[in-house]
């Protein structure tokens, strides 16, 4: 509990909305999540620090926290309803304050290049941003302002751009002095501009980028967008980049990046968060992991402006009428509860799940340990993949994971991954020309091999007939894996289980983390069991595939590691495959 009465800064914080929000959250008066809790508690704890520590390189400005502010609730009027003024809520108030406040104590210039806001549908954000948009344009101190709203689609990046020309339409000051046309929004007493982008844009080159707004992160696959708008900020002072969004279904995209570093920075772990802590505001607001989705007393979580902005009945509601149907259910928890959902109800792990198993390990205290393998050649044409399983000390495994890809197939991008990202962090190869030729997938288990102590190997025995004899003509011990309810279930489930405890290690392997995103469970008869399959055509699970053949490999090796209570049906499935 804090006692604002001890705190140097009490009197700021008893003065405003932003302040008396952050104090109500932390003292509980508010209902929150782990995240907004974290948000509210690292404000107050650097107002503390920069009150008391001279040396504390930045400083608090309430005239700078609430030019914005002041703007947006003097100037703009609400476009969409019947208010006749804007009054930004008290959870604005404190995203405003935080990216606007802080300066350098040296510079004067703001502290803030990058702000993520995450908070469920409906609750104002698109409506503040424009605002934000709209005061970047007119009242930065700045000549010249290019502010861009960035999206990916032209559809989408239009929304923010709409809004912000339809606030400034509406404004009897603004529209005396600003110019709106279909291409733009223009200052032309500074030569300012507000425009829209997507992805897909031309001509993205030249920009002189002052502030820039993404809108809705979550549908972006790559950072190709992203890349290109950070490298036209540098000849600006104190340039601005907002991601603003609600999660959604993409786990193999930036936001998901976003997310995690978010998360770090407030926990205030790892290395790259602390750095980047510096310089990145970061607002969270979800449900928290162990909430139930049907206690509606914990939806203020992701929603703060319910009860102003949102009405707790219609959100029940349309609970009510979605809850039973798989694909609008998970759309709720998505969108209003601020959850990342897969797109099946049958997917095999949700993505917190995903996200649970983040630890890294160190490879190099891996040369010389016992390891088991598996591979999945599924098409020449298509992906193809490999991995090794090492059992760790503490009854957790760390998954090696490679894969391959014909350049034929990564031209026609169909999958829309982020292919140079993998490649460079050594997740993938590109084979040139329209097939993967099984040498490759050969080469490296001999490579890996100099590295590890690889006890066998598992393998689908459908597709693998003159790989097996190469690799057992090398020395590699192989076992078939047959792809049936029999053979797959025990595993399946002793792998879902680690998954649980968040003990599969993989350093954060994006291309495994696609894969492990793609994997759907389905029967193949209505009394069988259910086994894995990709999600669609293009969302691949074959580095999960060669997985689940490693594991069970090593479950041959190592039968006591299911639990005695395990369903009868994984223990026959076991004795099946110990004989």
């Amino acid at each position: 509990m804090i006692n604002l009465e001890e705190l140097h800064v009490a009197s700021i914080i008893q003065s405003s909305k932003a302040f008396q929000f952050a104090a109500d959250v932390v003292n509980g008066k508010i209902i929150s999540g782990k995240r907004r809790k974290q948000a509210c508690q690292r404000f107050i704890d650097e107002l503390e620090k920069s009150a008391v520590d001279s040396s504390y390189p930045w400083e608090f400005s309430i005239e700078r926290a609430y030019r914005p502010i002041e703007f947006i609730e003097r100037f703009l009027t609400p476009t969409k309803s019947t208010y006749t003024r804007m009054e930004l809520l008290p959870w604005q108030h404190f995203v405003e304050a935080n990216m606007y406040g802080w300066i350098s104590r040296k510079t004067g210039y703001r502290r803030f290049r990058e702000a993520l806001v995450i908070v469920g549908q409906g609750n104002g954000k698109s409506t503040m941003i424009a605002g934000n948009a709209a005061y970047a344009l007119t009242k930065d101190g700045e000549r010249g302002a290019e502010v861009y709203c960035l999206a990916n689609s032209k559809d989408q990046a239009r929304i923010i751009f709409n809004e912000c020309s339809a606030q400034v339409k509406n404004s009897r000051t603004l529209s005396k002095h600003v110019r709106i046309t279909k291409q733009g929004v223009f200052y032309d007493k500074t030569n300012s501009k507000f425009q829209p982008l997507a992805s897909d844009s031309k001509n993205l080159d030249g920009r002189n980028v002052h502030m820039g707004v993404f809108d809705e992160i979550q549908e972006f696959r790559d950072y190709k967008l992203i890349n290109v708008i950070k490298g036209k900020i540098k000849k600006r002072k104190q340039p601005l980049i907002i991601y603003i969004t609600t999660l959604g279904t993409v786990i193999d995209g930036p936001l998901m990046d976003f997310y995690i570093l978010g998360g770090q920075i407030l926990d205030d772990t790892g290395a790259i968060a602390q750095r980047a802590a510096d310089r990145m505001f970061v607002y969270i607001d979800e449900i928290d992991e162990n909430d139930d989705v049907e206690d509606y007393t914990c939806w203020g979580k992701a929603n703060p402006s319910l009860g102003a902005l949102l009405d707790i009945e219609d959100l029940k509601d349309e609970w009510e009428r979605v809850k039973t149907i798989p694909s609008e259910r998970n759309n709720f928890i998505n969108k209003q509860l601020n959850v990342f959902t897969m797109v099946d109800e049958l997917s095999f792990l949700d993505v917190r799940t995903i996200c649970k198993n983040d630890r890294v390990y160190d490879v190099e205290n891996l040369h010389g340990a016992v390891c088991y393998g598996g591979f999945d050649l599924a098409e020449t044409e298509d992906f193809t993949s490999a991995c090794l399983e090492f059992p760790l000390p503490d009854n957790s495994f760390f998954v090696l994971e490679h894969s391959w890809v014909p350049e034929k197939k990564v031209k026609f991008d169909h999958e829309k991954l982020d292919w140079q990202t993998l490649v460079e962090r050594g997740w993938l190869t590109i084979v040139p020309g329209e097939y993967v030729d099984y040498i490759y997938i050969f080469d490296w288990f001999v490579e890996m091999q100099k590295l590890y102590r690889i006890d066998s190997i598992g393998f689908d025995p459908a597709k693998a007939f003159m790989m097996v004899q190469k690799m057992r003509e090398y020395g590699f011990v192989l076992n078939d894996v047959r792809q049936g309810e029999l053979t797959l279930t025990g595993p399946l489930d002793d792998l879902k289980e680690h998954f649980l405890d968040g003990s599969i290690v993989h350093n954060n392997n994006a291309m495994f983390k696609w894969y492990l995103s793609n994997v759907k469970l389905t029967k193949r008869s209505a009394n069988a069991t259910y086994l894995p399959t990709k999600l669609s055509k293009y969302r691949k699970i074959d580095g999960f595939a060669a997985l689940l053949d490693a594991h069970t490999e090593f479950l041959r090796k190592h039968p006591t590691q299911i639990p005695p209570d395990k369903e009868l049906t994984t223990v026959i499935n076991l004795q099946n495959l110990k004989g």
